[in-house]
């Protein structure tokens, strides 16, 4: 009879792996699915990824969004869920880094008498008060001395994949963008890189929600290690060496 050997079978098997959740910014997709499916298919934890602008993501951990990690593209609002006690202390991290480009559709790079830089035509950014993207292209623009004369040209979006995804369907000339949106699209090709003493660094801190289970940690943990560095840095990110 086999029904005792298939209960102690039952009996001693490990604990089934804990699902994950991650709110992440939308430039990060991409680089981190292939991290969350290496860390899966190493630990068994399944990750699930949400991505959207970092200030929407805030806004909904700070509401209580079922988050466990929590990876921005601004420090700024990482502050804000850390003074609103919505992510767990200690674990704050700064893992990457990137820089602002100006692309523009690879069909159009023909255009004779379209200038260098941003030109006349309709300029795509992230939403210029709340997206970090389309913050950190402001400042730059600001620091610059042409944001006044570019405002009228400029057509916001809710993050920066939706900014990229107009130049790319051609409903914007150019568009202001983090390099690795850039790299990731062969539909656009970069035209300038801002000068990053424009504006802030640009730094994207991962940290776990209060709530969040063990494996929330292990995922953190593996955001830091060399299998996910190495990811990040083939698509373009600097790593930050803590």
């Amino acid at each position: 009879m086999r029904w005792p050997w298939l209960l102690s079978l039952f009996l001693i098997s490990p604990a089934s792996a804990e699902d994950i959740t991650v709110f992440a910014a939308a430039s990060l997709a991409g680089p981190l699915d292939r991290v969350a499916h290496a860390f899966t298919a190493q630990t068994g934890h399944e990750v699930t990824l949400s991505y959207a602008g970092s200030s929407s993501i805030a806004r909904q951990v700070e509401q209580g969004a079922p988050a466990d990690v929590v990876f921005l593209a601004n420090i700024d609002w990482m502050d804000h869920l850390e003074a609103a006690q919505a992510i767990r202390p200690g674990t704050r991290r700064d893992l990457l880094g990137n820089r602002l480009v100006i692309v523009m559709n690879t069909t159009h790079l023909a255009d004779a008498d379209v200038p260098p830089g941003i030109g006349d035509g309709r300029i795509a950014m992230a939403l210029v008060d709340a997206v970090p993207a389309g913050i950190y292209g402001r400042m730059a623009f600001e620091a610059s001395g042409v944001w006044d004369a570019l405002r009228p040209q400029v057509i916001e979006t809710d993050n920066v994949r939706a900014a990229l995804r107009l130049v790319v369907l051609g409903a914007a000339q150019t568009g202001v963008v983090y390099a690795t949106d850039a790299m990731a699209e062969p539909g656009v090709a970069v035209i300038e890189t801002l000068s990053a003493t424009l504006h802030p660094p640009i730094v994207y801190p991962a940290a776990l929600t209060p709530h969040a289970p063990e494996p929330g940690r292990a995922f953190l943990d593996w955001l830091a290690g060399d299998a996910a560095r190495a990811l990040f840095r083939d698509a373009g990110f600097a790593v930050i060496d803590e």
